[in-house]
This record gives structure tokens, C-alpha cells and sequence, in this order.
């Protein structure tokens, strides 16, 4: 009969496995007062849905991002027209409530727009496969060597410009590929796969490499998951073989809306960050963007690489809960979610609850009918009745002074 030895508590034991994700080493790229990249928490983007010629309208709405915790806005830049609003925008920021990094999205041959809008923003965004436009030829049976070089070279002349006015101010660039809008001759050399949007991001960073500019971040969205995941992973194979170290801005394009754009979103993002890729994030939702920020947050909290809020820990409920469970995490909830940096865990009874609540801060279990116990991590503080539970929680966190008041 086989014997089975408890783990030795002696100094010679095999250590725990650490389950904090190690991230991936990245330069650091500064995108007006943020960094992204360098070891800096992970970033929260989003973007604006007004029409940035509504300056009003525009500036209404980064405040209101920035107020919620979005840390980079992005705005969309069309026209000339807009480049030019954009300085009126910051403008406005800056006298009106603060500075905020900003970032533009600059498409189609948007050379002189990009030029223009780098004078007033902290990053642009452009898109290598709208950036110099090619007409696709249904006849076409090949790209030789010497076609596919000669449109390299115009995009380089054509980038140039903008890489040396963002080089010289210390500002920053977003070489961002979608993979449903490669270039022609990607599409025709390595087709609709992540192989082509990963040598459409390198073809970009070469030409910034070539002219000392290395304040780049690297997105590569689809709306697929699995191609996502596919393209970052092997973004990630090629700068290693390269020696790149440039940091990647994750996110799911077009995810939907509702339940299951968060799921798909949470599914792609969080994938990469579990292991460790990926260093500024935007949950792309067809929603207000303001519906974006809090599950940028929740992603980042649930795999413990930013904290800030509140950590509820619950069980789903069974037959030995002595109380109504679902009512009372509300109620938990409503009282104390404006607090950060606490794990609070509400659990139906017993039998579980101290056991799988060991790492909160604060337990909050059934263990009488009509009564709750009142736990300081492991150690039962107080028994209560159920009707007074969640003021003597609140009165048990004020005795740690880990209490603030919620905002009038």
C-alpha cells in the first residue's frame, strides 16, 4: 500500500509556486505625464465618440473620462479642420480643469493632418494599412521584390516627417494594425493572417529605428479573439528574436456591446496579461465610453495587477446559507465599494467561509440563524446580530482607521 508524505516544512522544501505574473520586460515610452511601458502599472485607455470639431462637446467628454480614471483619451482627427480644434481642446483642458494626455488617430494619407496635430497632442496613432493608400488589382499574380520595396520606400518618405517632429518633441506614436484593414501587399504576401499584421507593425518599426525614434507603442486588434491572441503572441516571438522591447496596447476592436462584449473583451486582454503581455489597455465596447472604464479596472484587479477598489469575495449560495446571501453582498457592497485597496468577503456559512476567505481583509459569515461573525482575516472579531451586521463591519474597518467617508 502506497504512502503518501505530507510536504516537508523544512528549509529544503520545494518553494510555492508564485502566482504573481511576471510581465514582460518593456522600454519606457511617455505619453504626456503617463508612462506606459518600463515597468508602470498597465495604462486605461479610451476614446471619444463626439466629433472633435465640437469643442465644447469634446472637452466635456475627456473630462469626464479622466474623472473616472481613464488615464490616455484618444480623439479622432479626419481633417485638417479637426487637427487644428484639437489645439483649441487642449486649450480648454488646461484652463478649465488639467492637463490630460492625449492621443490622435490619424488615417488615410493623413500626412500634413499628423503633422499638424503633433504640435498639440502627446501621441498619434496611425494605421500601416491606411497610411499610404494601394490600389488593389484583382489581376494581380505576384509582388516582386522591387514592387514591394518601392512602396516601402514612399512610405518612408511619406512618414519621415512625422517621426522626426514627434522625435524631437519626446512625444509618442502608436503603430496600431487592425487586421481587418492590412495593406494590399501584406494581404497579398502573407494573406488575412497575424503573420501580416506582424510584418505590417515591423515594416513601421524599421522606419522609425532607421531615424533614431523609439517612443513606439504596438497594437495589433482583431475582432476575433484568436487571431488577436495569435498576432500579439507572435509580436511578441519576433521582438525577442529581435531585440525589441517595445510595450503592446492590447484590446479586442469591435467587441459589441453588452454582457458578452465584456466576456470577449475580458477573454482576449486578459489572456495576454495572465501572461504577462501587454502594457496599456482599452476595452473597445459600442457603448459610452465611460461604460469602458470600469472593466478595464476590473480585468486589471481580478488578476491583481492594479488595485483599486474594493475585492468581494462571496460564495454562490447553497442550502446551509443562513442568510440571503445575494441581499447582503448588496448591501455590503452599496456601503463600502467607494473604498480601495480591501478584500472583503461575504460568505453564507461555516462550513467554507473561513477557509476560502483567509486571504481578506475583512469576512462577514453566517455561523447562527440571525447572527453573523465579524472576522479580521483569520481571527473572529465579534459575533452581531444580522440586522446590525454590515453597520458593525463598517464600524470594525473604522477601528483599523481603513475607513474614509464616501464623497457627498
Amino acid at each position: 500500500m502506497q504512502t503518501l508524505t505530507p510536504p516537508s516544512s523544512n528549509t529544503d522544501a520545494a518553494p510555492l509556486i508564485d502566482t504573481q505574473i511576471v510581465r514582460r520586460k518593456t522600454r519606457a515610452v511617455p505619453v504626456g505625464d503617463v508612462i506606459i511601458g518600463g515597468g508602470a502599472p498597465v495604462v486605461v485607455q479610451s476614446m471619444i465618440n463626439e466629433d472633435t470639431l465640437d469643442i465644447e462637446g469634446s472637452v466635456a467628454a475627456i473630462r469626464r473620462l479622466h474623472e473616472i480614471g481613464c488615464e490616455i483619451v484618444r480623439v479622432t482627427v479626419p481633417s485638417m479642420a479637426h487637427a487644428k480644434a484639437l489645439a483649441t481642446i487642449k486649450e480648454q483642458l488646461i484652463s478649465t480643469y488639467q492637463r490630460v494626455p492625449l492621443v490622435a488617430d490619424v488615417h488615410h494619407n493623413g500626412m500634413k493632418i499628423a503633422l499638424e496635430v503633433a504640435k498639440h497632442v502627446d501621441k498619434v496613432r496611425i494605421n500601416p494599412g491606411l497610411y499610404v493608400f494601394e490600389k488593389p488589382s484583382d489581376s494581380r499574380t505576384e509582388y516582386t521584390k522591387t514592387e514591394f520595396d518601392a512602396i516601402g520606400d514612399k512610405i518612408k518618405e511619406t512618414l519621415e516627417p512625422l517621426v522626426v517632429s514627434l522625435r524631437d518633441q519626446n512625444k509618442a506614436m502608436r503603430i496600431g494594425v487592425n487586421h481587418g484593414s492590412l495593406a494590399e501587399r501584406m494581404l497579398f504576401t502573407y494573406g488575412d493572417t497575424p503573420e501580416g499584421m506582424v510584418e505590417s507593425a515591423l515594416e513601421f518599426i524599421r522606419i522609425c529605428e532607421s531615424l533614431d525614434f523609439y517612443n513606439l507603442v504596438i497594437s495589433l486588434k482583431a475582432s476575433r479573439v484568436p487571431v488577436m491572441l495569435a498576432a500579439y503572441r507572435l509580436m511578441v516571438k519576433r521582438m525577442d528574436e529581435l531585440d525589441m522591447a517595445y510595450p503592446l496596447h492590447l484590446g479586442v476592436t469591435e467587441a459589441g456591446d453588452g454582457e458578452y462584449g465584456r466576456i470577449k473583451s475580458t477573454a482576449g486582454i486578459g489572456t495576454l496579461l495572465a501572461q504577462g503581455i501587454g502594457d496599456t489597455i482599452r476595452v473597445s465596447l459600442t457603448e459610452a465610453p465611460e461604460k469602458e472604464i470600469p472593466v478595464c479596472y476590473s480585468i486589471l484587479q481580478a488578476l491583481g495587477l492594479r488595485k483599486t477598489m474594493v475585492e468581494y469575495v462571496a460564495c454562490p449560495s447553497c442550502g446551509r446559507t443562513l442568510f440571503n446571501l445575494e441581499e447582503v453582498l448588496h448591501k455590503v457592497r452599496e456601503a463600502t465599494n467607494h473604498l480601495t485597496g480591501l478584500d472583503i468577503a461575504v460568505m453564507g456559512c461555516i462550513v467554507n467561509g473561513p477557509g476560502e476567505m483567509a486571504d481578506a481583509d475583512y469576512g462577514y459569515v453566517g455561523k447562527n440563524p440571525g447572527y453573523i461573525s465579524l472576522y479580521r482575516g483569520r481571527e473572529e472579531i465579534k459575533r452581531v446580530p444580522e440586522a446590525d451586521g454590515v453597520e458593525e463591519l463598517i464600524n470594525l474597518i473604522k477601528s483599523d482607521d481603513r475607513w474614509v467617508d464616501p464623497e457627498s
